[in-house]
């Protein structure tokens, strides 16, 4: 275990953001299917740590598939290991055991594959996965959706994915389609879901994996509160949702210029927003402290499904920003945050990465001193964030607890 202690400090310079773990997921697994090619750039992470590991126990016929603490390595492999035949068990450390797979306990037996859980992890599942109708709720979990698109072109028969609520995080999908396309599966979107095609066939490909926009977003919040910040290496064409943040940043007046795969991001005179999150719900955390630095009331709603992240980020965020002195009001799916005097404060880190991130943000500009506990939890999905963090101007020291 670790804290990290931070002074405030003026962020400037630029810096490239690690390869989008969204994307790199998928890739890896369509990599995989396809029997080679390449995946580059993957950041050394857990996350895609879990990912590289679970696919070597499908491809080597292990027993067991160590998710980590990464749900869309779960999510994403267990109906591709159900197509593939495989009998295996998922396991995962933190959270992880706790997080939902209800739908794939209710669905996977209906289609020919027995389950073995007590409603989380550890799960084995067995037989094959039979191709038909597919009905889940939009609004739980695209990684479901993903999932069963991974694993549905595999088997021999048509099938249909159909939605029985409105779609959330929409762009994650949209990802998973284009990426798939990449690979030469493709998959027909209807009014109601998708329809997917059976017997094809993963195509070999290396695979170039763009900048993180999730990540990005941290640095360019920094810039926009109180500092001159270029973020190299990300597409504004891209199709993760997560670059929706250029527009929120915009939204709350700051100074955005977007170049050729860069966007820079300056101090500027910030006003609070109403924003629905469902399709970034991962933003939240950096909106957050953005509402806390802007004049007004900024509300953040439509995030109901934080509380099943690796912390209940909704909590985390509402505890944290009180803790700074912010006037903040949790709601059932999001919190009401009106902006002011930011303090400097002992904070949780929940071993949670994106709640370490983003208040490491806030404590750039808090007035004194901030610690954060768990900082060693970036290594989920950012492991040199400190460094960067460092280069740009910012004062972060990791003390070891130990």
């Amino acid at each position: 275990m670790s804290t990290v202690r931070l002074e405030n400090s003026i962020p400037g310079g630029s810096l490239t953001p690690p390869a989008s773990k969204s994307a790199a997921h998928r890739a890896m697994i369509c990599a995989f299917l396809a029997g080679g090619g390449s995946v580059n750039p993957i950041t050394d992470s857990k996350d895609m740590q879990a990912t590289a590991q679970a696919i070597e126990a499908l491809k080597n016929g292990g027993e067991i598939c160590d998710c980590i603490e990464s749900g869309s390595t779960l999510r994403f492999l267990i109906p591709v290991a159900a197509a593939l035949g495989k009998t295996v068990t998922f396991v995962g450390s933190g959270k992880l055991p706790q997080r939902p797979i209800g739908d794939y306990l209710r669905l996977l037996p209906e289609h020919g594959v027995t389950c073995e859980s007590e409603g989380g992890l550890p799960l084995t599942i067995s037989s094959k996965l039979t191709g038909g109708r597919f009905e889940l709720a939009g609004d739980v979990s695209s990684q479901y959706i993903t999932g069963l698109l991974l694993a549905l072109p595999l088997l021999d028969t048509d099938s249909e994915i159909v939605l029985t609520t409105a779609l959330q995080s929409k762009p994650y999908v949209d990802m998973t389609v284009d990426i798939l396309h990449r690979y030469g599966v493709e998959i027909a979107e209807t009014e109601s879901g998708y329809l997917i095609k059976g017997n094809q066939t993963y195509a070999v490909q290396d695979f170039t994996v763009e900048g993180d926009w999730s990540q990005a977003a941290f640095f360019l919040a920094a810039g926009a509160i109180g500092g001159d910040v270029t973020v190299s290496g990300v597409d504004i064409n891209s199709t993760q949702g997560d670059k929706e943040i250029v527009n929120v940043l915009k939204r709350f007046g700051a100074d955005i210029t977007v170049g050729d795969n860069a966007v820079r991001a300056k101090k500027s005179a910030l006003c609070g927003i109403e924003l629905d999150a469902a399709n970034i719900p991962d933003m939240v955390p950096t909106v957050a402290v953005l509402a806390a630095f802007a004049d007004g009331t900024t509300v953040i709603k439509g995030a109901q499904r934080l509380r099943y992240k690796e912390s209940d980020r909704i909590e985390s965020v509402v505890t944290n920003l009180k803790k700074m002195g912010v006037d903040v009001t949790e709601t059932p799916d999001g919190m009401i945050i009106s902006g002011g005097t930011v303090k400097g404060a002992a904070l949780d880190g929940y071993n949670d990465h994106r709640i370490v991130m983003a208040f490491a943000v806030a404590a750039l500009f808090a007035d004194g001193t901030t610690t954060i506990t768990d900082s060693e939890s970036i290594n989920k999905s950012y492991p040199s964030f400190f460094e960067d963090y460092n280069r740009l101007g910012g004062k972060a020291d990791v003390i070891s607890d130990r």
